[in-house]
């Protein structure tokens, strides 16, 4: 199941959205993730590990019908004062699903894997629910802001100490694993430090330097293909009587001469 989100990490994980640099951040994201994803108005998206709600409001403002589900009651308290009803939200776990085959159209994974303690079975569960694409965001291993997490981990306590930070390469991999060779397309953002600004947006948006495996958030989308498992079926088939076809064939065949055709001229 891995890290669940206690009291304390859930106020402290609110109230980081709400600094003006973490919005510019989450704002990124989220339009990576909306970018990427390409739903339309009215379609079906599950949010795994939704917490206190910065991927499932950009997904309801698009007009989505969105399922929110998260192993933190506290994540889910903050959410739902947030948001009332707006959203359906369920307790429970990403490396487990409460929900059929193809129950949504899509599926998102933002920021959740850092948290799970199977990430393979969590992304298996997403392309298990889902019947048309899966978003993963994720904190980027190799960004410097990444690495700074990690070193400042060592020396205080934090969230970060909680996490396990992703490449694009291992992420990409395991996909690969458990789908085969299924459309994937990944981008990262958050590259630059600042400042922050509406042209530091318009760089951050550009398709060439979100091509750059460095930046602070990575997102991949997984277009998947329906697979159909085949197994071999004994068809029970009883002949008619062929008897008389059989006897005709016979007096079909006594009508020609052992020797063959006789084809000398008269």
């Amino acid at each position: 199941m891995g890290y669940v989100f206690d009291f304390k990490d859930a106020r402290s994980y609110d109230q980081w959205l709400l600094k003006r640099k973490n919005r510019f951040a989450a704002d990124l994201e989220s339009r990576l993730m909306l970018g990427m994803l390409d739903p339309v108005a009215g379609e079906s998206v599950l949010d795994i590990g939704c917490g206190t709600g910065a991927s499932i409001i950009p997904l309801l403002d698009k007009g989505l019908d969105v399922t929110g589900i998260d192993p933190s009651p506290y994540m889910l308290d903050i959410l739902s004062a947030t948001l009332g009803d707006r959203v359906s939200l369920y307790r429970g776990i990403a490396e487990d699903l409460p929900y059929d085959d193809n129950s949504f159209n899509h599926a998102c994974l933002f920021t959740c894997l850092e948290f799970v303690d199977n990430p393979k079975k969590a992304m298996e569960e997403a392309f298990r629910v889902a019947k048309d694409r899966v978003f993963i965001g994720f904190l980027n291993r190799y960004a410097l802001t990444g690495i700074g997490r990690r070193v400042k981990g060592i020396f205080t306590q934090t969230i970060y100490n909680r996490a396990t930070f992703y490449s694009v390469w291992q992420i990409k991999s395991m996909v690969r694993e458990l789908m085969g060779t299924v459309p994937v397309r990944w981008r990262t953002v958050c590259l630059l430090p600042g400042p922050w600004g509406s042209w530091m947006k318009q760089i951050e948006g550009s398709g060439l330097v979100q091509r750059f495996p460095f930046g602070t958030f990575a997102g991949m989308v997984v277009t998947l293909v329906p697979r159909f498992r085949t197994r071999p079926l004994a068809i029970r088939y009883q002949p008619k009587n062929l008897g008389g076809v059989a006897a005709g064939a016979a007096g079909c065949s006594g009508m020609a001469p052992s020797g063959g055709l006789d084809n000398s001229p008269k």
